[in-house]
């Protein structure tokens, strides 16, 4: 398998497209056309994570945090990213990131967050906006469903829990076609009124050149109108965190060491017990200050994040329990899922968990 086909698999996982402005995702290290021999999935990648690619022989990294953040202007090894990079470069291994992209796709970090914990009933807490596209166009009354199905084939018309849905008017469109045209229906320099249909369907935005080439392949006129728009629907797949419950509330004693047992950690740090029990539970892998406030609009019990401040702990306001379990502990099992979920999808091909803690935070 050569790097391309990978990235192709992984972006079928979690499309970068949906990864934040401000992220660093994608292949930042190597060539897309090398052959890969193993792959080695981690957390973060840093030199010891790299010495254990080559004691793998491992030439891939599927990091989730990029080790690349922001531009660099040198590479002479003088700091940790720098001679991280140098030695991937001199030992030809490849490093990918997915990051952000990974933590907006419904099945991603958040949902591997609720998985360890046993949440049921798991949905998006902040839907990302502007994900969905809609596309309308115009074929042959005798020609639609042939166009709809192949649009429905290549993802096209998914609504939440439906699929196939589409909204369709049937009228006449015309045309005249000059010298240089080479209609399919209709002759040159004459009106011509076709028999229409007007086919309206959704889409998820990181379809949309799939949706644009299989229109095009389809269609049978030489010249297809199209218009494309950006729709304000809520996105159910894509968005940062998760909202879910307990299969059976908890005191926040109960809940708090429950958190413990489930995450494998020996420090939390909380704001004020409240006395209240704890049944609904949004969690955020990663820093999540920015969304306490959905997280109490979504009337969770709990909210479980990290890298919270010491005034972030005030805007529980007595209504909302807040937990930091630290940065590294809350995203400690994406690496995990990530290598079941590759492994299921591409089960005769090397998916090799790093055994590298790479949490730089030590407790005494």
């Amino acid at each position: 398998m050569l790097i391309k086909d990978l990235i192709n698999h992984i972006e079928d996982i979690a499309p970068l497209n949906y990864a934040e402005d401000f992220d660093n995702v994608g292949l930042l290290v190597g060539d897309k056309n090398t052959k890969i021999t193993n792959v080695l999935v981690t957390l973060d990648t840093l030199e010891a994570v790299v010495d254990e690619a080559i004691a793998k022989n491992c030439n891939f990294i599927l990091s989730f945090h990029p080790i690349i953040f922001k531009g660099l202007k040198s590479l002479t090894g003088k700091n940790y990213v720098e001679r991280t990079v140098l030695k991937a470069i001199k030992n030809n291994i490849a490093i990918f990131a997915i990051h952000t992209a990974l933590d907006n796709d419904k099945n991603g970090v958040n949902a591997m967050l609720c998985n360890q914990l046993q949440l049921i009933n798991q949905n998006i807490l902040i839907p990302q906006k502007q994900t969905i596209k809609k596309l309308t166009t115009y074929a042959p009354k005798n020609e639609a469903d042939t166009l709809r199905q192949a649009l429905f084939k290549a993802g096209a018309g998914q609504i939440g829990n439906y699929s196939n849905c589409s909204f369709n008017v049937n009228g006449v469109g015309t045309y005249n076609a000059n010298s240089n045209a080479n209609p399919s229906k209709g002759s040159i320099g004459t009106d011509h009124n076709e028999s229409e249909t007007q086919i309206t369907i959704t889409f998820e935005r990181h379809l949309e050149s799939k949706i644009l080439a299989t229109l095009f392949k389809n269609h049978t006129y030489e010249e297809v109108a199209y218009e494309i728009t950006t729709i304000e629907n809520t996105n159910q797949n894509i968005g940062m965190g998760m909202v879910a419950e307990l299969e059976t509330q908890q005191s926040e004693t109960e809940f708090l060491n429950y958190l413990k047992d489930k995450m494998k950690v020996s420090h939390i740090r909380h704001s004020q017990l409240l006395n209240k029990p704890i049944k609904k539970v949004a969690v955020l892998g990663g820093s999540g200050s920015f969304a306490i406030q959905a997280a109490k609009a979504a009337g969770a019990d709990v909210f479980v994040t990290s890298d919270l401040k010491y005034h972030d702990f005030f805007q529980a306001e007595n209504n909302i329990l807040l937990v930091d379990i630290g940065h590294y502990e809350s995203e400690q099992y994406t690496k995990n899922g990530l290598v079941a979920i590759l492994t299921k999808k591409i089960p005769n091909f090397a998916f090799i968990l790093s055994k590298t803690n790479t949490n730089p935070v030590k407790y005494f």
